[in-house]
């Protein structure tokens, strides 16, 4: 992998890039010269625009749309990728749902629909990245609650713990040639519908008494990118928040 400073010529697949922090995180990697594949579910108007931005500053994007939470979505998905560059250098698997039920709200469709999406998805993408048998670096997308407990989001809460496992496991299965890496965020953007008092009201509840920005989480990418012997590594960007332990309902 080059520096993170030039990443010109390779070809990053990212999830969910038409919003949040997948879009925040697919500019800056293309920014850097890479090729982005920005996939998206339903919102078709924001990934357009997205490649918009990207090729005003003279990197190539494309916008792919694809349903993760069907068995048959993710290795569709990396086929069309393949089909569109040949290869894919790096997978940042940033797309998620977020349902609300605590556990006697918890019905065996919301779990697996989390699970599909939150964990299964990244595994086959993941799968199917390391069978190119070539190089390359996975990044996925957790979350700071899986150490501690989220009463208000079971289901979210069971997959993100999920894909931590998961994470680990392929970092061994996927070596040497493919890294397997996550970050797991704390405060960085408020919930859909909520402001930025929202994370104000929050800040006191994590070491550094503050919150963070989506340039926080795209530093942590840049540095998992650029860093050759690391796999296997969670990294906590969330003020500390993990280390205090709790339930997060």
């Amino acid at each position: 992998m080059p520096s993170s400073e030039n990443l010109r010529g390779h070809t990053i697949l990212i999830t969910g890039a038409a919003r949040r922090l997948g879009r925040t995180v697919a500019l800056a990697l293309a920014k850097r010269g890479a090729r982005i594949v920005a996939h998206y579910h339903t919102s078709t108007a924001e990934a357009e625009r997205l490649v918009g931005e990207i090729e005003a500053i003279g990197s190539k994007a494309w916008a792919l749309a694809g349903n993760l939470g069907h068995a048959e979505g993710p290795e569709r998905l990396f086929a069309q990728v393949l089909e569109i560059s040949g290869s894919v250098d790096v997978l940042i698997n940033s797309a998620s749902i977020y349902s609300e039920e605590g556990i006697d709200d918890l019905t065996p469709e919301s779990l697996t629909a989390n699970v599909n999406v939150n964990a299964l998805a990244p595994f086959l993408l993941s799968r199917a990245f390391a069978h190119q048998d070539r190089a390359g670096s996975i990044v996925n997308f957790l979350d700071t609650r899986i150490l501690d407990y989220d009463s208000r989001h079971v289901s979210y809460h069971l997959s993100k713990r999920m894909l931590f496992s998961m994470t680990r496991m392929m970092a061994m299965e996927f070596a040497p040639k493919v890294r397997v890496n996550a970050i797991a965020p704390g405060l960085i953007l408020p919930p859909a519908g909520q402001d930025e008092s929202y994370l104000k009201e929050l800040a006191p509840t994590n070491p550094l008494n503050t919150y963070g920005k989506p340039g926080d989480i795209v530093e942590a990418v840049l540095f998992l990118l650029q860093s050759p012997f690391i796999t296997g590594q969670i990294i906590y960007v969330d003020g500390g928040r993990h280390m205090l332990g709790g339930d997060y309902g």
